[in-house]
């Protein structure tokens, strides 16, 4: 968890406030059911199996133990899990050693979609989470698939300035015991 964060912190959106709050334990199947929820996740073998659980809470808590990570969860009015996110703070010698916010696995549940989650929960990362942590710089990679995503992304105020690659390392502890993920 980046301890710097004032978690949990109420957010307006469209569709009424929001809570933004650190993961825990019993937040496991919700978000398990978010990444199903998603077409892309989806065909990466993101389905919500119940043969999985093991591995996702172990996710969990890896994530939850690292000090440099924080997997963030979103909650309506009613407690329900609508959406979530990770943030890594990330030391780096470039431009002059400044510190960059990678923000992952940004998921808003497709029942209240488009009403304006999204855009508070990524205006605090900007406004609020970045400059808490000394990070000048907020970045993100996007499945090349996610176009309306990326539209989302520009409107923000991100750009599409580089161009991200990744290698699927085969054998022992890759997705699904070998299998390659989409």
């Amino acid at each position: 968890m980046l301890d710097d964060l004032a978690l949990p912190v109420l957010l307006t959106a469209r569709t009424g406030t929001v809570t933004l709050r650190n993961a825990v334990d019993d937040d496991l199947d919700a978000l398990v059911a978010l990444l199903a929820d998603d077409p892309v996740s989806a065909a990466r073998g993101d389905v919500a199996a119940p043969e999985d659980r093991p591995e996702y809470a172990a996710a969990l808590r890896s994530i939850v133990d690292d000090p440099a990570n924080a997997l963030l969860v979103v909650e309506d009015e009613v407690g329900r899990l609508v959406g979530t996110l990770q943030l890594t703070r990330i030391p780096g010698m470039a431009r002059r050693g400044a510190r960059r916010l990678l923000v992952e696995a940004v998921r808003v549940s497709s029942a209240v979609r488009s009403g304006g989650i999204g855009t508070a929960v990524m205006r605090w990362v900007t406004d609020v989470a970045a400059p808490a942590l000394g990070t000048p710089l907020v970045q993100l990679t996007s499945d090349a698939a996610r176009t309306d995503a990326h539209r989302f992304y520009e409107r923000l105020g991100f750009t599409g300035s580089h161009v991200g690659f990744k290698y699927r390392v085969p054998g022992p502890g890759a997705v699904g015991g070998g299998a390659q993920p989409k």
